[in-house]
């Protein structure tokens, strides 16, 4: 791998790792962006655990993609895994910009969800352009 591949991969691994520590750290600031459908303290048809468990197993999701980003013997498998978790996690970001469009949005967080949705396509990307030699 190329030292532009490997230095993109770690990159994108500190991202993750600096995400997963900030989920932990202020796991509330992330409950917007579970889709309610799957949130049980949310009254969700398909919730499976609380806003806070969703935000916890993601954090662990971030951290493991951030080492195994890392390493170079993971590194293209991780990078797939990660393009098609960041494709997941594009569900949350539409269900907060939905309800953040609704009447109990405020405008930051219109203003947040409608900059950060569009940034889901550049991190597919990103993830995707690591596996390839």
């Amino acid at each position: 791998m190329s030292t532009y591949k490997t230095a993109s991969a770690l990159a994108l691994a500190a991202l993750l790792g600096a995400s997963a520590v900030q989920h932990v750290r202020n796991p509330e600031s992330y409950f917007f962006v579970v889709p309610w459908s799957l949130a049980t303290d949310k009254g969700g048809r398909f919730g499976v655990m609380t806003r806070r468990d969703w935000v916890r197993y993601s954090a662990v999701v971030e951290a493991a993609a951030a080492v195994g980003l890392a390493l170079p013997a993971t590194r293209k498998l991780t990078a797939t895994a990660t393009a098609g978790m960041f494709v997941a996690f594009t569900a949350g970001h539409v269900s907060a910009l939905h309800h953040s469009l609704g009447p109990e949005g405020k405008p930051a967080q219109k203003r947040f969800n409608i900059i950060r949705l569009p940034l889901q396509l550049p991190l597919i990307a990103w993830a995707w352009s690591i596996r390839r030699p």
